[in-house]
């Protein structure tokens, strides 16, 4: 076992340790050889619900769970016509700062059309619209982390 230590190069799990911080990434693997590491980090997420000012929470009961429906009914048509992330990186609306952004909200897309790109480890990686449509939603930021399958688009 103390053979098997000796044999890792502990510089390199430091940078893999600084790729995550620089990256937003929870977790890197590489594989030399028969060598393989792989860093992670816990990652908390805080989840806020906005409150309903106190003059809109005076309605009658009855009107509160059609909303609940409602909103309910949201989340299964999001993730039905969604683009999922392909990969953890941090993806961009536009092609270099400053510059007009791939998509709008309204925007009739096309197959294969570059919607935005997703940078992971330094490589630009352009994400296509799986199918032709119009966009109806932009659920990110600019610049902003994304997990592996998380909902980027809402193409309908």
């Amino acid at each position: 076992m103390a053979n098997r230590n000796a044999g890792i190069d502990k510089e390199i799990i430091r940078d893999l340790a600084e790729i995550l911080n620089q990256t937003d990434l929870t977790d890197i693997e590489i594989e030399q050889g028969d060598l393989r590491i792989r860093v992670s980090r816990q990652v908390t997420v805080h989840a806020t619900v906005p409150q309903a000012p106190m003059a809109a929470a005076a309605p009658a009961p009855a009107a509160a769970p059609v909303s609940a429906a409602a909103e309910a009914a949201k989340p299964a048509d999001v993730s039905k016509n969604a683009v999922p992330s392909p990969m953890v990186g941090t993806a961009y609306l536009a092609p270099a700062p400053g510059a007009r952004a791939f998509i709008e909200v309204g925007q009739k897309v096309k197959e294969g059309q570059t919607l935005m790109i997703i940078e992971a480890m330094k490589t630009m990686n352009q994400i296509p619209a799986p199918r032709a449509g119009t966009v109806t939603a932009i659920l990110i930021e600019d610049a902003q982390p994304v997990e592996y399958g998380e909902p980027l688009v809402v193409i309908e």
